[in-house]
């Protein structure tokens, strides 16, 4: 499809105009993007997609429960493994043109090695998992989609703590594709070696109780 476009903007004799129109777009939202670094809080939630912040709305509850869960199962088995590094909420992901916040994010060890303390813009990471809202889940469904694959994240987790399932996407070529949508299996992760959980883990406290006391071996 990228392909196809480009390849029609190529032979168009409008290519030069298209070209300055591009660059006039792009020069505009590298002031907005500089303006949003300048501005933004450790307080705020907010992001930096195609040219206009977007503030993230209070969480609610369904909500934090599935990503603390997440990320405590698996900053848990990333630390007693030293495999890398998990992010949770407030890591500012800066990619070519947007900046996310994912609600957890993992790198490998050899490029979260290369991490410095007061850090505060990271690269694609390696994992990232969304979990659904009503107001972010077009956003999470379409524009990350294409733009976390586009960028190498190798595995994408959207989780629907509304319904409690998890769709499991994994980078194929230049393409997510579905491994699996469950509420009831075993998510077996494809980048964090080893990694394995039940869905209900993420949704229910003993569950993921259960889960912890696994991965930490008590």
């Amino acid at each position: 499809m990228v392909e196809t476009v480009l390849d029609t903007l190529l032979e168009s004799p409008k290519l030069t105009l298209y070209y300055r129109k591009i660059g006039a777009v792009l020069d505009e939202e590298k002031r907005k993007r500089q303006k949003f670094y300048d501005t933004m809080t450790e307080q705020q939630k907010v992001e930096f997609i195609n040219g206009e912040s977007v503030m993230q709305s209070p969480a609610k509850l369904e909500h934090n429960v599935a990503s603390n869960n997440l990320n405590i199962l698996l900053s848990a088995y990333v630390i007693r493994h030293d495999l890398g590094y998990v992010g949770h909420e407030k890591m500012l992901i800066s990619l070519t043109r947007n900046d996310y916040e994912p609600d957890v994010c993992f790198w490998r060890k050899e490029k979260s090695d290369d991490f410095g303390p007061k850090q505060m813009h990271f690269p694609a990471p390696d994992f990232i998992a969304e979990v659904l809202s009503p107001s972010t889940e077009d956003i999470d469904r379409e524009v990350k989609f294409q733009d976390y694959a586009a960028h190498g994240v190798q595995e994408y987790w959207i989780i629907n703590p509304d319904r409690k399932f998890v769709e499991q996407y994994s980078l194929q070529g230049e393409q997510y594709e579905l491994q699996q949508k469950t509420d009831s299996g075993i998510l077996r992760s494809s980048v964090v070696q080893g990694f394995q959980i039940p869905a209900a883990a993420l949704f229910d406290q003993q569950e993921h109780f259960k889960m912890l006391r696994e991965i930490v071996g008590v």
